[in-house]
């Protein structure tokens, strides 16, 4: 690959022309786009192997599972000398080489396992994820303030469980603060949690969370990392696949500093399949997205989309991607046929050639390319063949990909997962305080009624105890009563009978 004095990368030729890659522009972000067969990744593969030649760390997901190959010396082949000759350059001027590709996997099966947490996700694309209504996501932030307010570290979905089972348990205590949140709604979202944990969302919701900073990483020839998202089971979840990019993108917008226009970017970032970050978007998570892309290049962060047509991406993203690199396109569909005329449109046209028609004739391997001058301008649409990797076409061997993820420096720091005191493990202490209050409170309610009873025995007793004086005392009474009447009765009739 070749890195000219003026910072540009070699990535295509034609018959007049060299097609130079401006590094300095390469934070302005693009588009790579094509029918299914046509190079594309191919071409990715090549900027890729550019910039890390050029010391600039990439972030690429491997979707087909074929990017593999970066790791592998490309073979000398007939293939290859055809190409080669084509865009004239010789073979011995061309070295073939393996490159420094770092293996990152969600669920840690192709790759060192790459986590986030809760927390970091936040409620927006979390809501997206479990793919809930307006109501139910304002009932997750509400959770997610809550848990804010108690200093309950959201975690993992453990965490998450637990904090929407307390919120319900409690949720007439929490309501006047906070609004209403009904038990259905609630349920709902717990239920859209197990689905998200039975897919393998409790291996990427976790800790260790990535540091974004293990991302940058040079070799002894000053070759930057490509870090290879496996993504070939990812993808069959499209949802969890697109919020993990907005994720990534979201944190190195928040995590790095400004730097404004650098002479070469400090990471490119390919996101391949991008339809699937549009398919069926929330208006807000749209604009969340719109607003990193416009602002991320202050960053220093160049992204770069791969998709069949350039109509996938909305319209106000497109425009922020400077630098296109079109392969062929059809036109089966009047569908198409709207779609090729707005590709073709978006090019600075060459009176050399019809820009329409030559979007329907590129081969295999070729491309319209504009790319930004060093004033920021698009070029006009020059067609060149790509050039061919450095690396090997073919996917690396499953060993060898093995062996470079055992011996890599981040296995040991996020191969295995960590549970800290967080949200569950705290709302259980809490559980169990209140079921010690309460155990508490009922024993003092026993102990109020035994109380209670007691004081009834004692006052029967009482009762019957002044019953028996009373009945003793009426007895002495009655006796002394006779006693006395009596007497007088006697007295009476003494009286009389003298």
């Amino acid at each position: 690959m070749y890195i000219s004095e003026s910072n540009k990368i070699l990535v295509a030729k034609n018959d007049s022309e060299e097609i130079l890659f401006n590094l300095k522009m390469a934070n302005r972000h693009g588009l790579i786009a094509g029918a299914t067969g046509t190079g594309k990744t191919t071409t990715v593969k090549v900027l890729a192997e550019g910039f890390s030649k050029a010391g600039v760390p990439v972030f690429l997901s491997d979707i087909k599972g074929d990017v593999s190959g970066l790791i592998v010396p490309g073979q000398e082949s007939d293939t290859l000398k055809t190409r080669l000759e084509a865009i004239g350059i010789k073979l011995e001027d061309f070295p073939l080489q393996g490159f420094p590709v770092r293996f990152w996997d969600v669920y840690g099966e192709k790759g060192t396992p790459i986590r986030t947490t809760i927390s970091e996700i936040g409620p927006d694309l979390l809501a997206r994820i479990l793919q809930l209504n307006d109501t139910q996501t304002a009932i997750l932030k509400v959770v997610f303030k809550i848990a804010d307010d108690n200093q309950l570290l959201l975690i993992n979905i453990n965490d998450l469980k637990s904090m929407l089972n307390y919120v319900s348990e409690h949720k007439d205590t929490y309501q006047q603060d906070y609004g209403n949140m009904t038990s259905q709604s609630i349920g709902t979202i717990l239920r859209n949690i197990v689905a998200l944990e039975n897919s393998g969302g409790d291996l990427f919701i976790n800790e260790p969370a990535l540091s974004i900073n293990d991302l940058f990483a040079l070799n002894s020839n000053n070759e930057a990392a490509i870090n290879l998202l496996s993504s070939v089971k990812l993808v069959q979840s499209p949802i969890l696949y697109s919020t993990f990019m907005v994720w990534l993108l979201s944190d190195l917008y928040e995590t790095l500093p400004e730097v404004g226009d650098l002479d070469k970017p400090k990471m490119v970032f390919f996101f391949d399949e991008a339809h699937l970050l549009f398919d069926d978007i929330q208006p807000n998570i749209l604009k969340k997205i719109e607003q990193v892309i416009k602002l991320i290049r202050s960053k220093g962060i160049g992204i770069y989309f791969i998709t069949q047509n350039p109509s996938d991406i909305p319209d106000d993203i497109l425009g922020q991607l400077g630098n296109k690199i079109q392969h062929a396109l059809h036109a089966y569909t009047p569908n198409d046929q709207k779609a090729l005329k707005a590709a073709a449109n978006s090019f600075r046209s060459n009176p050399a050639f019809d820009t329409l028609t030559t979007l329907q004739e590129l081969k295999t391997g070729e491309a319209l390319i504009s790319l930004l001058d060093e004033q920021g301008a698009p070029t006009i649409a020059q067609r060149a063949l790509i050039l061919p990797c450095q690396s090997s076409f073919s996917p690396a061997p499953d060993s060898m990909i093995a062996e470079r993820i055992a011996k890599s420096s981040m296995t040991p720091k996020y191969a295995t997962i960590i549970n800290s005191q967080s949200a569950e493990e705290v709302l259980e202490l809490y559980k169990k305080k209140d079921e010690m209050d309460a155990q508490a409170q009922a024993l003092q309610v026993e102990q109020e009624k035994a109380r209670q009873k007691q004081a009834i025995l004692e006052e029967k007793q009482a009762q019957k105890q002044a019953a028996a004086r009373q009945r003793a005392l009426n007895n002495v009474i009655n006796s002394v009563g006779r006693q006395v009447t009596t007497k007088v009765v006697r007295g009476i009739l003494g009286n009389i009978l003298k």
